[in-house]
């Protein structure tokens, strides 16, 4: 790192004590030059090198102003689900850090996105590694949701207007994709990958069998 670099931080982060104690450690290295803003204050971060906002912040409209030509986003969360990483990534933003992260980790990830670098929490950089894997088709989404709220394989047939055996078909594909070995530990694997989080358990009745 050049020594003489300079490093324009802003953070906007909604949480205020996250914002100030970001701003602490951040304010400890010569190498950065540290701005504090509270979210809802008027634009002022097109000069900035990086930008630190919160989850929220940077899946939302605000950061959809910034993330194709403004600073580079590094997201600081306590969200730590496969998919909200994914998403976050698929939004635009080049770096991701849980709020427990050390000192360390935080001005590593702003040196690296200041270089045109990306960034990922040690703990979760393995979600990252293979891109892709578990996609699911549609059929095989509408098949998982039907398992997370119980249904057989006679009854998600019946609900998709499909064959029993398809519906195995499609379940076996769903258990490859995700790595599963049975029904609930699928359901539990896309549960902690936030892949159920718009799914209300209660919401849909089960089929009635018919007699």
């Amino acid at each position: 790192m050049n020594r003489l670099m300079n490093i324009r931080v802003t953070v906007r982060h909604e949480d205020q004590l996250i914002r100030s104690g970001i701003g602490v450690l951040l304010d400890q290295y010569a190498d950065i030059a540290l701005t504090l803003l509270p979210p809802d204050q008027s634009p002022g971060d097109e000069q900035a090198d990086v930008l630190i906002l919160d989850y929220r912040q940077a899946v939302t409209a605000y950061a959809a102003q910034h993330l194709v030509h403004g600073p580079a986003v590094l997201i600081v969360t306590h969200h730590d689900r496969e998919w909200d990483l994914r998403d976050a990534f698929r939004a635009g933003a080049s770096g991701y850090l849980l709020q427990h992260c050390d000192a360390s980790q935080l001005v590593a990830a702003v040196r690296t996105l200041a270089l045109g670098g990306r960034y990922v929490a040690q703990a979760l950089s393995g979600m990252l590694a293979v891109p892709g894997q578990h996609n699911l088709t549609t059929r095989e989404d509408q098949v998982l949701r039907l398992l997370a709220q119980g249904c057989c394989n006679k009854e998600i047939a019946r609900e998709l207007g499909i064959g029993v055996g398809t519906v195995k078909a499609h379940t076996k594909g769903v258990f490859s994709k995700l790595g599963a070995t049975a029904r609930t530990h699928a359901v539990a694997l896309a549960t902690k990958r936030g892949m159920l989080s718009d799914l209300h358990y209660a919401s849909r009745p089960r089929p009635q069998s018919r007699a």
